[in-house]
């Protein structure tokens, strides 16, 4: 089953914790032996709202680039 969490400080370390859903789906109890597949997920919430403040139109956009490109 995969799943996305996020990992969490506990102390000096860092865990994952599992959701009710698949503890119980997959019958997991404490102490089980698990094989964990880690993968980092790129975090793009930076780029959320970036350009908002932009005034100009696309059209103008692509005629400022296409004249620098002569330069």
């Amino acid at each position: 089953m995969e799943l996305k969490v996020k990992a969490k400080q506990f102390g000096g370390s860092i865990g994952i914790i599992l959701p009710r859903e698949m503890i119980s789906k997959e019958g997991i109890l404490v102490e089980d032996l698990l094989k964990i597949n880690v993968e980092k997920i790129a975090d793009l919430d930076f780029m959320w709202g970036k350009g908002k403040d932009i005034k100009k139109s696309t059209s103008q956009i692509m005629k400022e680039i296409d004249k620098g490109e002569d330069d």
